[in-house]
């Protein structure tokens, strides 16, 4: 462990901002996501010390008390969330994400715990969606809002297949902004993060990328705000773990 640990810390100090390419962020996130899929669960355990666990819980706490029977998660990637969606009673859960290689691992889990009746996983594109108006009782979408090309286009579409009174559940990274959270937020995110993504990850720019993302997409009020302006009511944003994170929830 000691050993990992000087790894980390050594690659860290190498560390240089993610570069873009000229593939548009659509097909940026895709590939990026193929290539860490494989990977994807065992580092997010890693890099969140195990708490995006709890988040998922209070996400799925947050939905029972509605009592969905169809729910869409975008931005599924391998199945925890739609997993962990089973338990609010729902007939129908929709996992869909751009990235065939985070479905490919999710569809194993979903196979191996023989949810395959309930859940079903598709290729999708979170600001086109196929599916019709007024289809689902919630959306959910687990740190995948940061990922959209055009987020207003994105949540607009969110909006669109909502059925009236339905319920939006966004869980997403957030910057704490309270002394000394702030700061070792800033540290973790810039130094420790990334080195671990390049330790253990066979993409040594992704978690360049996912905190550089995380750093710069808005968060608290005003996320709030452009979900306001979308369209959406009875918007209300719960912090998590010292405003590492943030739970939004939203109302059509």
């Amino acid at each position: 462990m000691l050993y990992i640990c000087q790894q980390i810390l050594q690659m860290s100090e190498k560390v240089k901002p993610y570069k873009r390419s000229d593939l548009g962020k659509k097909e940026q996130v895709t590939q990026m996501f193929d290539t860490i899929s494989k990977n994807y669960d065992r580092l997010n355990r890693v890099i969140s010390f195990g708490v995006d666990v709890k988040w998922r819980k209070r996400v799925v706490s947050l939905l029972k008390k509605k009592s969905p029977k169809a729910i869409l998660d975008i931005a599924t990637g391998t199945g925890d969330l739609a997993i962990a969606l089973v338990a609010t009673g729902a007939e129908k859960i929709i996992g869909l994400d751009i990235s065939p290689g985070m479905l490919e691992v999710g569809t194993e889990k979903v196979t191996s715990k023989k949810l395959q009746e309930t859940i079903k996983m598709v290729v999708g594109d979170s600001e086109n969606l196929s599916f019709e108006d007024n289809t689902f009782d919630a959306v959910t979408v687990a740190f995948g809002v940061r990922n959209f090309e055009n987020l207003e286009k994105g949540l607009s579409e969110i909006l669109r297949v909502l059925k009236p009174g339905g319920n939006l559940v966004i869980l997403e990274t957030s910057v704490p902004s309270k002394t000394p959270f702030k700061q070792g937020y800033r540290l973790y995110t810039k130094y420790i993060l990334t080195g671990i993504g390049k330790v253990f990850s066979k993409d040594r720019n992704a978690y360049g990328y996912l905190s550089e993302s995380a750093s710069v997409f808005p968060h608290g009020q005003e996320f709030n705000n452009i979900l306001a302006k979308i369209g959406f009511i009875g918007i209300e944003n719960m912090p998590q773990t010292f405003g590492v994170a943030s739970i939004y929830v939203a109302t059509k």
